[in-house]
């Protein structure tokens, strides 16, 4: 049995935190908290060779945390849909991840694959 990511209690309601399930060294995906619901996007935008999209670690909000921000380009994603309303990638979609809840604790629901190559200069584990 894999281990879970967090508990729920870890992630504050109307939240973001990265996490790094494979290990790659950086958050490859996030999850968002709205009261009981939780919604699980990979860390990448879809506007621009699939940049990160904290603009500081866990931060993946606006400031009024009403829309999933990235923090390269500015674009706006809807919470609940990971599409984008805002910015230069209008139409387009984050790419969900799913998620499981067992006894409090969140868990991948399906196979997760490594995230995109590493930033140049980088090396990568």
């Amino acid at each position: 049995m894999t281990a879970p990511l967090a508990q729920v209690a870890d992630i504050e309601d109307g939240h973001s935190k990265g996490f790094d399930p494979l290990g790659e060294g950086r958050d490859t995906m996030f999850i968002v908290r709205r009261g009981e619901a939780l919604f699980g996007w990979r860390n990448a935008c879809p506007h621009y060779d699939h940049a990160r999209m904290a603009w500081k670690k866990d931060e993946f909000l606006t400031g009024d945390r009403a829309r999933i921000v990235c923090g390269a380009h500015g674009a706006q994603f809807e919470i609940d849909t990971g599409l984008c309303v805002l910015g230069p990638c209008l139409g387009d979609r984050l790419t969900a991840v799913a998620l499981e809840v067992r006894d409090g604790a969140i868990f991948l629901a399906a196979p997760y694959a490594p995230g995109l190559r590493p930033r140049m200069g980088r090396a990568h584990h």
